[in-house]
């Protein structure tokens, strides 16, 4: 006898969602935790302190990037909330990185999956979204992807994931084997296991919510520093306590930089934050690429940026410790882009003064 208030559909429809989340947990566990790799950092400094750098390597997830976790985190959310089920189309306002993630998700539940971009978006990108089974809706200003996001997602019935304001609601920031829970756990044999940083970029803002709240959580000393680059809004709302800011000017550093402050931003979980030039950002990333022997993306470069600065600073103090800091994503995408000197030029970006600050840490630990 079915129950009252209930029906076959409901227990239909439930069961589909209880197979998506199965599924959604399945893919994890066949997926080993990212590695944590340690930068080498000249032998040759002539300091009195220990120092170490650390990178989380986020590209060996399956699609990538580290916008899989948010990508995993915002599916489960959404089922679990009631908001996806059966033959739900799933929108994202994205073209980069999170929408290849998502699109990813998406194809294993079998769903539809829409990701709205300006129409000047590349090919590249395109591709990638494609490629996991996505499609692509474009719109004429970047500014205009909120609301035709919704606008899809009424006009379909299905749902919008909304990255920008869902992120740090998404995940369980106190364990189940989030991004701060893995670092930690990745440290612990390490001759300085508690970083005295983290360094993270913010594109969303779920990230470093996420690290940020688990710090205080675990009671940890570390402090998490937040890089940013050249036309976002963050951290000119983060100096001035405004969180109203609005650049109105895209981020040229692909996956962190917002013109407008996001929902998902926790300014009261960053300890420091530091504005890092676009040029600096593309010069880091060459540098690495060459250290570790393969390419990785701008943001990582903007974080590395950050880091070194921070590492500089502990060197000056004669402070020993280590530092984390994210390999958000691979750069073999970017090859026609942040690693294509023709584009850089037509793009106003020289990366050969910062490279020269980079090579005289390297030869001294020493910042400008």
């Amino acid at each position: 006898m079915t129950p009252t208030g209930t029906s076959d559909c409901c227990r239909q429809s439930r069961s589909w969602v209880d197979n998506a989340v199965r599924l959604i947990e399945t893919d994890a566990r066949r997926s080993a935790d990212t590695h944590l790799l340690r930068y080498p950092l000249p032998a040759s400094w002539s300091t009195d302190c220990d120092l170490a750098l650390y990178l989380k390597d986020e590209t060996t997830h399956i699609t990538g990037s580290l916008k899989h976790r948010l990508a995993r985190s915002l599916f489960l959310y959404a089922l679990c909330n009631g908001w996806i089920g059966e033959g739900t189309t799933v929108i994202e306002a994205s073209s980069g990185s999170t929408a290849v993630s998502e699109a990813y998700f998406a194809a294993m539940l079998g769903l539809p999956f829409i990701a709205v971009m300006p129409a000047s978006t590349s090919t590249t990108k395109i591709k990638l979204i494609e490629s996991q089974g996505g499609r692509c809706h474009f719109v004429t200003e970047a500014a205009q992807v909120y609301a035709e996001a919704q606008r899809l997602a009424e006009e379909t019935g299905g749902h919008y994931l909304d990255q920008f304001t869902n992120a740090e609601r998404a995940t369980d920031w106190r364990g189940n084997n989030n991004i701060a829970e893995s670092i930690f756990d990745q440290m612990a044999m390490e001759t300085h296991p508690i970083p005295t940083w983290i360094v993270v970029g913010a594109g969303t803002g779920g990230t470093s919510a996420t690290i940020g709240r688990y710090i205080r959580y675990r009671r940890h000393a570390t402090r998490l520093c937040v890089v940013d680059p050249e036309n976002s809004a963050f951290y000119p709302s983060y100096v001035n306590g405004d969180p109203d800011v609005v650049t109105g000017l895209s981020s040229r550093i692909e996956g962190i930089g917002r013109p407008r402050v996001e929902p998902s931003f926790l300014p009261g979980v960053v300890d420091r934050m530091v504005t890092v030039p676009d040029a600096a950002s593309i010069a880091a990333a060459h540098h690495v690429s060459r250290v570790i022997g393969r390419r990785v993306g701008p943001s990582t470069g903007t974080n590395i940026w950050g880091a070194f600065g921070l590492l500089a600073e502990m060197a000056a103090q004669g402070r020993s410790g280590s530092v984390v800091t994210l390999l958000a994503d691979g750069g073999d995408r970017y090859a026609e882009t942040y690693f294509c000197e023709e584009w850089l030029t037509s793009h106003g970006l020289d990366p050969s003064e910062p490279a020269e600050v980079l090579a005289g840490f390297e030869r001294s630990a020493r910042w400008p």
